[in-house]
């Protein structure tokens, strides 16, 4: 659908006047964890539209970010009221992990792959483990967001007499 975007029922206010395929995304090179670069607010005209998620070109140049420059190509969608920039890492990465709402402003996306943020935290996982459950702080307020693997019932967590991990064993092997 050639434009598609526009007539979207919850991108329409978010679009300038004056240029319909322009959008305001908040584009960075990680999350809190991972960079001490703070997110930056810049102008993109969106070029698709596919399961939600926007494609487009930026349009200006952001003053302190390595990963993302005037004229690249990214990868957004709509959350906590803003448009936020989606790594290819992190889509491939997020089907398999469930992320709750920020506790302060409800942004439901992570500015890292999962991946990067279990190897920031916990580096000495043993090879093949990965943890059930995990925290990390929203990059866009620094909230707190929880994130559990998808195959784990958050329920199950509370119950350790049908485990044969120890308690202080957070992961699945």
């Amino acid at each position: 659908m050639t434009n598609s975007w526009r007539s979207h029922p919850d991108f329409q206010a978010h679009f300038h006047p004056e240029a319909p395929d322009d959008l305001q995304v908040v584009v960075h090179d990680g999350g809190p964890r991972l960079t001490e670069n703070s997110p930056e607010s810049v102008w993109v005209t969106v070029t698709n539209l596919e399961n939600n998620i926007l494609t487009g070109k930026v349009l200006n140049i952001p003053h302190q970010l390595d990963s993302v420059g005037e004229g690249s190509e990214i990868k957004f969608v709509l959350t906590a009221d803003k448009f936020l920039l989606l790594t290819n890492k992190y889509l491939d990465e997020k089907i398999n992990w469930n992320i709750q709402p920020c506790d302060t402003c409800g942004n439901t996306e992570l500015f890292d792959a999962p991946s990067d943020l279990i190897q920031k935290l916990f580096p000495d996982l043993p090879d093949g483990a990965a943890p059930e459950m995990f925290s990390s702080f929203c990059g866009l307020c620094g909230g707190v967001q929880i994130i559990t693997d998808s195959d784990t019932d958050i329920s199950d967590l509370a119950t350790t007499e049908k485990s044969i991990k120890k308690w202080w064993q957070f992961w699945k092997q």
